[in-house]
């Protein structure tokens, strides 16, 4: 039976600094090392024709020269991990472009070779490779968090429009983490997290299946050295225990086979020893209750087989119902293709059975590089349908991108998209749409296209209404209801699983925020200036420069942007009034007497207002009810400007709010409702009412036939007792309305008490 190696441990490449320390304390080995290393490279090369290998050895000679006297931490000549990088991806049969930026990978980024100096001797495209490949260590970052965090954003760009980069990558990768033994332990488990994290999983979901076990197996190995040992012993032992029926199930299946005269290989498999510990944990079993160690892997010649051997081995042992997976019919998201079947065997355990042709096998464990490997068969063909199954993912990364501004947001959309588990959903137009785990119809609609997403309102699950929330399988087929008028909800964020959905929402809502509170800042500076005598300037050629003085001054790069900030509570508008008055008096602008005089009068009342501003409800973020108080229609309100929060509005009397106007009096202004709000607001009320059957529902009758609806109710954690105090958000038109629902509570037998809750 075959068992997988989770590769060697030598040493890590280590800094340009480091390199000179152990250059002086290691000790040099021979001479001729890193020309047995290329000798051994030009012998997997033999694919590539006479004037590739040439371009191949250029590249080797010209990364030699630049890692001259630089060594590893073994003390081996830096340049052996440049050719053993570019030996993985000589594996996988990659162009000579690829083999020739994992030989310089490293040049641009440790021995100050240019980009310009890579295009004049080899090519654009190969540059472009290495340059994809270079952190950004050139630039200041904040954070080792945050310098992590834009480079990989780089990468994944790069690797968006060039899937190359990423295989270079994870060659790099895998290397790195098969000779990390000479590095401190902190930076072992840090390199080992990151891994396991973010580059495993992408091996996943371009379907190298081969390095992304090595990757788990080397990172589990790494970060639990301890579990990993005594989990490798295990195996060890538990290996001698189940030869014998691995040996006889084998037997079997040949023998049925060879019967059914088909030609096919039978491969023995082992779980990866992280796939045996991530089972025992999310299922809480012991190592001995991990009956599934073991499976076999059936390689037959063509299509129809693969369903003719399914067949063979049904008759052979019994299936486990539910245990069937087709992924032929329906690929995975990365390509992979195979029949899954668990049977029992002769001694009552499961065992695992994957059919598959030589193609798929080959995709099953390279990938997209198996379509290099394949090139020679199917010519330039084979590498657009690499780029294709890239795209199916990669493009997401190019919207997320559009999206997201902030490198570690985007990584942290990334790492969602990262499901290594997918549900396979249908469209009512029976188009397949494969989404992570967990995902719902609002995953489902952004997957569609951002409109439907942006605008949906309900969904249909097999013909059936559903929450939004609820939780896709695969099978299912969604239907999403959209309306014109809708939006994306921010309660969204708490359940979405796709990093595209994710932002999609969160640049929707930022956008509107925008909109909205510039269109606030501007009606609060209109307001302020009238209060000057002055009318707001236009943004005419003629008026331009007393914006740009205007916002050098507060030091925004735009007018939309310093209104922005006036709405969000970052500048006061009563402040920022004052200086463009001044500016506009140096122009010879002289206040209007008229204008003043309305400007005096709205604010009487308040020495520190900055205009008055209606509320109807449509004002969305930029605007917020204050949650202690709820104020509704008919309360007289007060507005406070927060730290970037927007507008406030607190009822006059709120307790909240008369302490916040004590201690930055400056940031009230005056607010007032609109003659006809457009919506309903939340308010609170307390209701003490009697212990007994149906209490809720005679609550909930009396609501609902003063036209209001609840939309939250808390009963608090007291144990019953004769009488209960209900805790009740109602949704109001004004006080009026709010008066006529406490009336109709009040006339229930059961209810006691009815009143507002005031801070």
């Amino acid at each position: 039976m075959a068992s997988r190696s989770s590769g060697t441990a030598v040493a890590e490449p280590v800094t340009p600094g480091s390199r000179r320390s152990a250059a002086k304390t290691a000790a040099k080995p021979s001479a001729d090392a890193a020309a047995a290393s290329f000798a051994a490279l030009t012998h997997k090369l033999d694919y590539l024709d006479a004037g590739d290998i040439k371009r191949v050895r250029e590249a080797y000679r010209f990364a030699d020269e630049a890692h001259l006297g630089q060594f590893r931490a073994s003390g081996e000549p830096y340049i052996t991990h440049p050719i053993a990088v570019a030996g993985l991806c000589a594996d996988w049969k990659l162009d000579a472009q690829a083999i020739m930026a994992a030989l310089m990978h490293d040049a641009m980024e440790d021995c100050g070779v240019t980009k310009a100096e890579l295009i004049e001797r080899f090519g654009s495209p190969t540059a472009d490779l290495v340059d994809g490949l270079t952190k950004l260590d050139k630039l200041q970052f904040s954070t080792r968090e945050e310098s992590q965090a834009e480079s990989f954003r780089k990468m994944l760009l790069a690797m968006a429009r060039d899937v190359r980069v990423i295989l270079v990558k994870l060659a790099d990768r895998l290397h790195n983490m098969r000779t990390m033994d000479a590095m401190a332990a902190a930076k072992r488990t840090r390199i080992a997290r990151e891994t396991l994290d973010i580059y495993a999983p992408i091996a996943h979901r371009l379907g190298l299946n081969q390095t992304y076990r090595e990757l788990q197996e080397l990172s589990f190995q790494h970060l639990r050295p301890w579990r990993h040992a005594a989990l490798s012993k295990a195996v060890q032992k538990a290996r001698g225990y189940r030869r014998d029926i691995v040996e006889r199930i084998q037997r079997d299946v040949e023998k049925a086979f060879h019967q059914s005269k088909l030609e096919l290989q039978v491969f023995g498999r082992e779980k990866t020893l992280f796939s045996i510990y991530r089972k025992m944990r999310e299922k809480h079993l012991t190592f001995a209750q991990v009956n599934d160690i073991f499976g076999f892997r059936i390689v037959v010649q063509t299509l129809p087989e693969c369903y003719l051997a399914l067949g063979v081995l049904h008759q052979l042992y019994k299936p486990m119902p539910g245990r069937f997976k087709d992924y032929i019919a329906i690929p995975k998201a990365n390509g992979y293709q195979s029949l899954h079947t668990t049977l029992v065997s002769p001694l009552g355990t499961a065992v695992e059975f994957q059919i598959r042709t030589e193609h798929m096998h080959a995709v099953a464990e390279k990938g997209i590089a198996a379509h290099w490997l394949y090139k020679s068969k199917g010519g330039a063909v084979q590498v657009q349908e690499a780029q294709r199954l890239g795209a199916m993912w990669l493009q997401s990364l190019i919207d997320i991108q559009d999206e997201t501004r902030d490198a570690s947001e985007f990584l942290e959309h990334v790492k969602i998209d990262l499901f290594p588990d997918a549900v396979y959903v249908f469209t009512p137009k029976s188009k397949i749409l494969a989404l992570p785990r967990g995902a719902t119809p609002v995953d489902f609609a952004y997957a569609i296209h951002s409109d439907v997403g942006d605008h949906c309102v309900a969904a249909k699950v097999n013909g059936e209404p559903v929450a939004l929330r609820t939780e896709l399988r695969s099978g299912d087929v969604v239907e999403i209801i959209g309306a014109p008028g809708a939006k994306p909800n921010p309660a969204w964020l708490n359940f979405v699983r796709t990093g595209r959905a994710r932002s999609k929402i969160r640049h929707y809502l930022k956008t509107m925020e925008q909109e909205e509170s510039q269109e606030l800042g501007s009606k609060m500076l209109t307001q302020a200036l009238r209060a000057e005598g002055l009318t707001m300037p236009g943004d005419d050629t003629e008026e331009s420069p007393v914006w740009q003085q205007l916002t050098r001054w507060s030091g925004n790069r735009s007018r939309e942007e310093l209104l922005t900030d006036i709405g969000l509570g970052r500048k006061i508008a009563t402040i920022v009034a004052k200086r463009l008055a001044r500016l506009l008096a140096d122009r010879g602008t002289r206040p209007d007497a008229v204008t003043l005089t309305m400007g005096r009068y709205a604010h009487e009342d308040n020495d520190h207002a900055q205009g008055m501003v209606t509320i109807d409800g449509a004002e969305g973020a930029s605007v917020q009810m204050a949650p202690c108080c709820h104020p509704i229609p008919g309360d007289a309100i007060v507005g406070y400007l927060g730290r970037g929060e927007g507008l406030v509005i607190h009822t006059a009397e709120c307790g909240i709010g008369k302490r916040l106007y004590e201690r930055d009096s400056e940031r009230w202004m005056q607010v007032d409702w609109a003659e006809q709000p457009t919506r309903a607001f939340e308010t609170g009320v307390t209701v003490l009412v009697k212990n007994g059957k149906g209490v809720l529902a005679q609550v909930a009758a009396a609501v609902a036939a003063a036209e209001a609806d609840i939309t939250h109710i808390d009963m608090g954690d007291e144990p019953a007792a004769q009488t209960t105090e209900l805790r009740l958000l109602l949704s109001v038109r004004d006080r009026l309305h709010l008066a006529e629902v406490m009336r109709t509570l009040k006339r229930s037998s059961l209810v006691l008490r009815v009143a507002r809750v005031k801070p």
